[in-house]
């Protein structure tokens, strides 16, 4: 995907695994999987029964963990995590799981999604003696954990759960158990396979598929699994608000090949492509997708428009991160460096380019000029997403309006900005009958807050850029 150029990051991915001996060796795997979710940072602690120990660090799953590095890891549980750092930044410190150690034993925490309430909390925290290591929304359960005053560390955990706001999946590991938390709306993706008599946990499907553990169900809104050598066993923390799955995991986010809420993705993404063809009719001579994470929606354009898919964009797959840097001038040389138009089926041809989202608009207009250059008369961008216009405080990179090109412009200023012979987005009723998903609630079972601004939860002033506290008064 063009997440590092695009600038439409997610905050992470998380798995966890308990019972089996090859428990570090099964997490390399299902984070290696799950890599397209964070690339700044990965980690994997183990329990042995006895004590935790980590290893973690700055870099690719393969780059932390390099030859000879697991085997140090040895014992019958684990829980990994990949990142992308939105919430608290980047630095080694921030790198999960995060582990504690106290006189009474120890705690290691990993995390998905992002607290919206995380601000107000460590000030209330900090008033009363907690000194944080991090700058990581996720110590903040840590700390909430070793001051609630319940006897069992079951109770410690609901309780402090009930405090936090916003976007998480967690999963919290001890020395003799492992407990997995989804917040009450579901925001973030969380699957439960078996592996054997192992039970596992993953953000997306994907991990269990290389790990060869078979799915058994995803973890709802509000619930709190145990799992220990007694076995599995499942409790609300909370009251479920209705399940509210973020839709740009379906959009953009996960794997292909990976199943949300028994929903695979490829197919969605395909069903967004054909909703796209009924919505934006277009005369052209050839249909063709932005690598990768818009391919699937590019066939389904083309299987129900009738003109042909052709692979017109290339993608370079080793270009190393470092040449990716953050400032829009080199962002903007990027695209080059990572996409390549295919000139002989380009060139003197009117395409459809099919891309997921438009979020800053850089890369699609790098893109379009590219095809122009290769030849192609016309440029028509179609994007089997709604324009995202509302900023996401739930573990994406998007704060404010302004830095959303849809946020504060009409499509037809998009279209001129890119240098788009025409641009149409999917309806966000299209996008949610494409999804399919069989919710009888309002929103369907979607949060589709970047794209209509009503948010699931509620919106913390302190969590806000100053340009967007200006926006709410």
């Amino acid at each position: 995907m063009l997440a590092e150029i695009k600038g439409l990051n997610e905050e992470c991915g998380v798995f966890g695994i308990w019972g089996n001996s090859s428990a570090a060796q099964l997490a390399y795997y299902g984070l290696h999987s799950l890599q397209h979710r964070g690339q700044e940072g990965a980690g994997i602690v183990v329990s042995d029964g006895e004590k935790l120990t980590g290893i973690k660090g700055e870099g690719l799953v393969t780059e932390v963990f390099q030859q000879g590095a697991i085997d140090g890891l040895t014992g019958k549980a684990a829980v990994g995590h990949v990142r992308y750092a939105t919430a608290g930044g980047g630095g080694y410190e921030n790198v999960q799981p995060l582990l504690f150690h106290s006189g009474n034993g120890s705690l290691a925490l990993a995390h998905n999604g992002n607290l919206v309430n995380a601000n107000a909390l460590k000030h209330q925290l900090e008033s009363q003696g907690s000194i944080f290591q991090t700058s990581s929304d996720t110590e903040v359960l840590a700390h909430l954990i070793k001051r609630s005053g319940f006897p069992t560390l079951k109770d410690r955990v609901k309780n402090a759960l009930t405090m936090l706001k916003g976007a998480y999946a967690f999963i919290i590991m001890t020395e003799t158990e492992m407990m997995v938390a989804l917040d009450p709306n579901g925001l973030r993706p969380l699957s439960l396979g078996r592996i054997g008599d192992s039970y596992c946990v993953a953000s997306e499907t994907c991990a269990f598929d290389i790990t060869g553990a078979e799915f058994v169900r995803d973890v709802e809104p509000g619930e709190l699994l145990i799992i220990n050598d007694e076995g599995i066993t499942s409790e609300k923390f909370t009251i479920s608000c209705g399940t509210s799955v973020c839709t740009m995991e379906y959009v953009y986010f996960s794997r292909p090949d990976s199943n949300i809420h028994g929903i695979n993705v490829h197919s969605a993404r395909k069903r967004m492509g054909m909703q796209l063809a009924k919505e934006a009719p277009i005369e052209a001579d050839v249909v063709t997708g932005v690598p990768d994470s818009s391919i699937s929606s590019a066939i389904g354009y083309a299987e129900a428009s009738g003109i042909p898919y052709e692979m017109g964009l290339i993608k370079n797959r080793y270009v190393g991160r470092t040449f990716i840097q953050p400032s829009q001038s080199l962002r903007e040389q990027g695209v080059k460096m990572k996409l390549s138009p295919v000139r002989g089926v380009v060139e003197g041809k009117r395409v459809v380019m099919v891309d997921d989202s438009i979020v800053r608009g850089t890369t699609s207009k790098r893109i379009v000029n590219m095809l122009k250059e290769a030849g192609a008369t016309e440029v028509h961008v179609v994007i089997s997403s709604p324009p995202i216009k509302n900023p996401c405080y739930y573990g994406i990179d998007t704060s404010t309006h302004e830095e959303l090109i849809a946020g504060t412009r009409s499509v037809e200023e998009i279209r001129e900005i890119i240098g788009a012979d025409s641009l149409t987005f999917l309806s966000p009723e299209g996008m949610v009958d494409a999804v399919g998903r069989d919710d009888k609630s309002e929103n369907r079972g979607h949060c589709l807050a970047c794209f209509t601004g009503k948010y699931p939860t509620e919106i913390y002033p302190d969590t806000l850029h100053p340009y967007e506290k200006e926006l709410v008064r």
